[in-house]
């Protein structure tokens, strides 16, 4: 997620950049395009890196929830298999919304943490609910 992230931001690894990515996200509906390009990269960057490391899991994995969700929601003509399907981008959001809910491992920085060392399922799904009404409220800016 970092990477993809980066290819937003930072026109890494054969992304577009802010520029290249606000005009695609301009062309997909999003008003303000850069603007929302600059949000994805933020979240898909610091979301994917917290999720690496196991910091805040319940909100990193819900940012990357929201992002993958918007993802499918541009995607979704494209079919089911990949390279313009919806699989790679569902694969992540399944991946995103587990880790909510199970929590961080045995050695993430959550868990050095305190007050964020107990995880709990009411947490997770909170989390996963937060990750889907932001989506939602994304989408309908869409239009």
């Amino acid at each position: 997620m970092a990477a993809h992230g980066a290819q937003k931001l930072f026109g890494w690894f054969g992304g577009g950049g802010l520029e290249g990515t606000g005009q695609f996200f301009a062309m997909s509906g999003y008003p303000a395009g850069e603007a929302m390009a600059l949000i994805a990269g933020l979240t898909e960057t610091l979301g994917g890196l917290a999720l690496a490391v196991g910091l805040l899991t319940p909100l990193a994995g819900a940012a990357v929830l929201g992002t993958m969700i918007n993802a499918m929601a541009v995607k979704w003509g494209g079919g089911f298999f990949a390279p313009d399907g919806v699989e790679f981008e569902l694969l992540l959001a399944a991946g995103a919304a587990a880790l909510t809910l199970t929590g961080p491992g045995r050695y993430a920085v959550d868990r050095l943490l305190p007050g964020l060392r107990s995880h709990g399922l009411l947490r997770g799904a909170a989390a996963v609910l937060l990750g889907v009404v932001a989506a939602g409220a994304v989408l309908l800016v869409r239009g």
